[in-house]
């Protein structure tokens, strides 16, 4: 019951987090849009794909000896 509870909280968060930053796009469209008009330039229409977040490929990351070994090859060395 606690750990759904913790989940239910978790995904409330994360849904608030997400309506902020797509507030936070759409003025930050209307003050470019708006300093372009100031300066005497045409509004940018935004395509709805750019509203859309993109997907970040995961970076895998590399062990030690890894990247030792990586740093030695590229080097020249043994």
């Amino acid at each position: 019951m606690l750990d759904w509870l913790k989940q239910f909280g978790r995904t409330a968060y994360v849904g608030m987090i997400e309506a902020e930053l797509v507030r936070l796009r759409a003025e930050n469209r209307a003050l470019t849009n708006s300093l372009l008009g100031t300066a005497g330039f045409p509004p940018v229409d935004y395509p709805p794909e750019a509203l859309m977040p993109a997907t970040v490929p995961r970076v895998r990351r590399r062990s030690w000896h890894q990247l030792q070994a990586w740093r030695e090859k590229s080097s020249g060395g043994m």
